[in-house]
C-alpha cells in the first residue's frame, strides 16, 4: 500500500511571527486555516504552487513555556533553484544556524527553532 505524504505539523508560540517568517524566507503562504469556536487553537495551512506538501502551524492559546524540539535531528529540507540568492536572504535575516559547506547545504531556524534544510538545485 502506499499513501500520499500531505502535510507535517510544527507547534508555534507566535503564529503571525511565524507566518511572516515562513513567507518571507520560504515563499510558504497560508492556504487555509481552522479556528476553535472557544479560541483554544489555530491551525494554518501554509505552501505554495511548487508542491501540494503543506506545513501545517498549529498555536495553541493554553501552551505554557517553549516547545520540546528535542536534539533538533529532524527536520523539513527545501530545494532552492537559486541558492545563492536563498543563502544571501537568509543571511540577511540572520537565521542561518548551520552550514555544512562540504555538503553545500545549510540549516535555517524558525522562530519556534525549528530547523530547516536549504539544498540547491532545481
Amino acid at each position: 500500500m502506499k499513501l500520499k505524504m500531505i502535510h507535517e505539523n510544527y507547534n508555534v508560540a507566535d503564529l503571525a511571527a511565524s507566518l511572516e517568517f515562513y513567507e518571507k524566507a520560504l515563499g510558504l503562504k497560508e492556504v487555509r486555516r481552522n479556528e476553535a469556536e472557544d479560541g483554544s487553537y489555530i491551525i494554518v495551512y501554509i505552501g505554495n504552487e511548487l508542491s501540494e506538501f503543506e506545513l501545517e502551524l498549529t498555536w495553541l492559546r493554553d501552551k505554557e513555556g517553549a516547545y520540546n524540539l528535542g536534539d533538533e535531528e529532524f527536520h523539513l529540507a527545501f530545494r532552492a533553484p537559486d541558492f545563492d540568492a536563498a543563502h544571501k536572504l537568509h543571511k540577511e535575516m540572520g537565521c542561518i544556524c548551520f552550514e555544512n559547506e562540504a555538503m553545500g547545504i545549510y540549516f535555517i531556524k524558525d522562530p519556534d527553532g525549528y530547523w530547516l534544510e536549504v539544498v540547491p538545485g532545481a
